[in-house]
């Protein structure tokens, strides 16, 4: 995928749909509890380039810790397909869970990791 094409996806049901005008260049894989335990790998990109067709009504939002991220997924299927937050300076972006774009080979995407644990 190159840095300026565009991309689908979806939750596992279908219920929640969303477009992404970003090329997804790498994965994060974070070990704070909740990304270890439900196994994301994630790319962030800023909230302008993410559409969510269909499904507001299906989502379901999930806080914790110091509730600074909405991680909402499918209330349907279960599936956490992105998550709402803002960077330090304050601009709003989308964490996509890059195992729910179609067409996305993630074993090509190289994985940075990261230690959320520690924040």
């Amino acid at each position: 995928m190159t840095p300026t094409s565009t991309c689908t996806g979806s939750c596992h049901s279908g219920s929640v749909k969303f477009s992404i005008e970003a090329g997804l260049q790498e994965a994060r894989q974070c070990n704070c509890s909740h990304c270890a335990k439900k196994g994301f790998l994630l790319t962030v990109v800023p909230a302008g380039s993410f559409t969510l067709l269909q499904g507001a009504d299906a989502l379901t939002a999930y806080f914790f810790n110091s509730k600074a991220i909405s991680h909402e997924f499918c209330s349907q299927c279960g599936v956490q397909a992105f998550a709402s937050g803002n960077m330090p300076d304050g601009s709003p972006v989308r964490s996509i869970n890059v195992r729910c774009p179609d067409n996305i080979d993630i074993n090509e995407l190289p994985v940075t990791h990261v230690d959320g644990r520690s924040l």
